[in-house]
């Protein structure tokens, strides 16, 4: 848990960063409990439990990086700490060290481990609801305990209903194991109950599907990754020496690691649904399987090299660190994320003047006014007719493409924000066709700046500013964006 934690708490500010899918819970954080519940019945309904958590979160100690990403350090700290449990439990104290030690290392584990989103709470509670499950299999327990595990698996399921794939994992195990008639009885009940619990949320967020439309169809690319993840599984799966009938790291590991995935993909042939975040307690399984390869080779060696084997854990930690320096270093930096909500709003402050008017192209871009209130102090949103708190949603409601122009054609001076050059996508909607057209035919850019997947161009009203000539001409050439909807979830 130690180790996770230092991991988590390792540039944790990302230099005061802040992504877009971030954004989303910032800015929902800070609204009242009666804006939240309004906002769920449009958007977003499968984070609400998260939301409201963070949002009490918010309201103790202030909205901030640390406030918004420390609840995922401390979670996945949790998560490492069941992982090493049971690794013990089932194969010794070295396996059960490895795999605690692994699980903080792994790529996908250290993105996540700083991000404010809801997936390390639920890894959180894949480790629980799984050291639960090795505690009733391994010694009579009173019924508590299978309570507890029903409500683990509810609240995994509250946070992200796809973390009920957990489920036919833990069955994977339970049959492998042959566990007995009245604990197959307890855990269909208590899983029955988790699930009732949550398909009220599942229903009602099929409503709102339209949020993940933009996830790509699952192509052959897209699987090599789970194949390689499943291929170390497995040769970690075979060193445990596995059989039915006894419960082994490979009996709960390689369920826990391959069962989501595979269940993901099959459901990404229904609805393109893969994404690796979905499924982030998935790698519990492959950092448990990870330290029994680890653990093997200390136990192996122990016997003729005594000394020697207690530090195959250290190096293979150590070469491990080294190995991953360059992607841990990446994912502490700005850069490993689509772009940064809170670079521009310093520029905002530094180039708006006062009767100056601002748009968002697309209207989602809105979220950088959202987490910073404060820099658009005195600018005018022109196109702007409901906010995001009083509409329900997470971008506001805009007026149509007639009323934006006659606003911009009153104006003299505009701000535009939107995404930088390298990550912006062609206009869609009429609404920001309107934007970019009366920009490029009545306004002239005096200003431009780009950073972080952000840009902010300044645009004055043909007569009133000269219009730039050269490089600075080409370089302020109308943006180039996607009105993709709602954020990423």
């Amino acid at each position: 848990m130690l180790w996770t934690f230092a991991l988590g708490l390792w540039g944790l500010s990302r230099q005061d960063s802040v992504w877009r899918d971030e954004a989303a819970t910032w800015q929902v954080a800070q609204r009242s409990t009666a804006e939240i519940w309004h906002m769920l019945r449009n958007v977003d309904v499968v984070h609400g439990c998260y939301y409201l958590l963070m949002h009490v979160l918010f309201e103790c100690f202030g909205p901030c990086t640390t406030t918004l990403r420390l609840p995922s350090v401390l979670a996945m700290g949790v998560a490492a700490g069941c992982v090493a449990v049971i690794g013990h439990r089932l194969a010794g104290v070295w396996v059960g060290l490895a795999a605690g030690m692994a699980l903080g290392l792994l790529p996908a584990v250290q993105f996540q481990l700083q991000e404010g989103r809801p997936y390390a709470l639920v890894a959180a509670g894949a480790g629980i609801s799984t050291l639960l499950l090795v505690t009733v299999l391994q010694r009579p327990v009173r019924t508590s305990y299978w309570a507890a595990y029903g409500a683990t698996v509810m609240l995994m399921g509250l946070l992200n209903w796809l973390s009920l794939m957990i489920l036919p994992a833990h069955l994977a195990t339970l049959l492998w194991s042959r566990a007995g008639r009245g604990i197959r009885i307890r855990w269909t009940a208590a899983a029955a109950a988790a699930t009732a619990c949550v398909l009220p949320l599942i229903l009602f967020s099929r409503s709102q599907s339209a949020q993940v439309s933009w996830i790509p169809p699952l192509s052959w690319h897209m699987m090599i990754g789970p194949v390689v993840l499943l291929a170390i599984g497995a040769a970690g799966a075979l060193l445990d020496r596995p059989r039915t009938g006894r419960l082994s790291t490979a009996a709960v590991g390689l369920p826990l690691l391959a069962l989501p995935q595979i269940g993901l993909l099959v459901l990404s042939l229904i609805q393109p649904l893969f994404l690796d975040r979905y499924i982030l307690y998935s790698m519990l399984g492959l950092a448990l399987l990870i330290g029994t390869v680890i653990g093997r080779a200390v136990q192996a060696a122990g016997p003729r090299l005594p000394r020697t084997s207690k530090w195959i854990l250290p190096l293979a930690v150590a070469l491990a660190m080294v190995a991953l320096l360059p992607q841990s270093l990446a994912t502490r930096s700005p850069k490993s994320r689509v772009d940064d909500v809170l670079a521009i709003a310093s520029d905002v402050r530094r180039m708006k003047e006062p009767g100056s008017a601002v748009l968002f192209v697309p209207s989602a871009r809105r979220d950088t006014k959202s987490v910073s209130p404060s820099a658009f102090t005195g600018l005018r949103d022109i196109a702007l007719t409901e906010s995001p708190e009083k509409s329900g949603t997470l971008k506001g409601v805009e007026a149509g493409p007639e009323r934006i122009r006659a606003a911009m054609l009153s104006q003299r001076r505009i701000l535009l924000v939107t995404d930088s050059a390298q990550v912006a996508k062609p206009v869609k909607g009429d609404r920001d066709k309107t934007k970019t057209a009366v920009l490029k035919k009545y306004f002239t850019p005096v200003a431009d700046k780009q950073v972080r997947g952000r840009r902010l161009t300044v645009y004055e009203r043909l007569g009133s500013a000269h219009r730039p000539t050269g490089r600075m001409s080409a370089v302020m050439s109308a943006p180039h964006v996607d009105d993709s909807g709602p954020v990423r979830r």
